[in-house]
């Protein structure tokens, strides 16, 4: 693989499901890296005969489970898992996460919520120091849509930035929808110094379905390094 990005991720993804996947029920994230862990963990299955169930985030990894011809579960059948293996938009020294770029983060936050364990995996260009240093989209954030415009002057009111409501690309007109049925404001913090505190605010707005800020929820991660290595962090 010569892209060096998509040899990071696959690095990381490969090391994480080695290092953190037993038997039991597994949590799948969203995402590009995702697609490596999900190839890594088939791999496992047919040759060490692994027994897992693994629980989607998305209609994207949905697929690629059944694409890869693992068992298929939910969280109504399975609402405790072992592991949860995701991605990230963006991740700071102490892995305060944001996520939610492809516009799953409630059901990847749930996901993160129900495992013993929540594992990052990503390449080099997601570790930062603080949040904002690599990440310039802004926070995630689903609302219902007949309140987008109410949750956009309340976030702006009350945290200031900016929000914009993500529209969909060239072949569509409008905003983007979640699998959910909703909206996506994307904000713009400034000078954010507790991330618990405004992951709280913005939960507690009306409206707000949930939030990509990841608080104190992972406590290991991989970064895939351009050259050839793989970075962890422990909180």
């Amino acid at each position: 693989m010569n892209d060096p990005v998509e040899n990071a991720k696959r690095l990381a993804a490969f090391k994480a499901v080695d290092n953190h996947v037993v038997d039991g029920v597994i949590g799948i994230g969203s995402g590009s890296t995702v697609v490596y862990a999900v190839e890594r963990l088939a791999q496992r299955v047919k040759d060490e005969g692994l027994e897992v169930i693994c629980v989607p985030s998305s209609f994207q990894a949905k697929q690629l489970i059944i694409q890869h011809g693992l068992k298929l579960g939910d969280l109504e059948m399975n609402p405790n898992l072992k592991v949860t293996i995701d991605g990230a938009d963006e991740s700071d020294h102490m892995l305060t996460l944001i996520k939610g770029g492809g516009g799953c983060l409630t059901q990847e936050k749930i996901l993160a919520s129900c495992a013993e364990e929540f594992v990052v995996i990503a390449d080099y260009r997601k570790a930062s120091t603080h949040l904002g240093e690599q990440w310039s989209k802004g926070i995630p954030i689903e609302v219902i849509p007949s309140a987008y415009r109410v949750v956009y002057h309340k976030i702006e009111k009350m945290l200031g930035g900016k929000s914009d409501l993500r529209m969909s690309g060239s072949s569509k007109a409008g905003p983007v929808v979640t699998d959910n049925g909703n909206f996506i404001l994307d904000w713009n913090f400034e000078g954010v110094k507790d991330w618990k505190e405004v992951e709280t605010t913005l939960n507690m707005i009306p409206g707000v379905v949930e939030n990509g800020l990841f608080v104190g929820m992972a406590r290991k991660a991989y970064f895939g390094m351009s050259d050839g290595t793989v970075m962890e962090r422990n909180v």
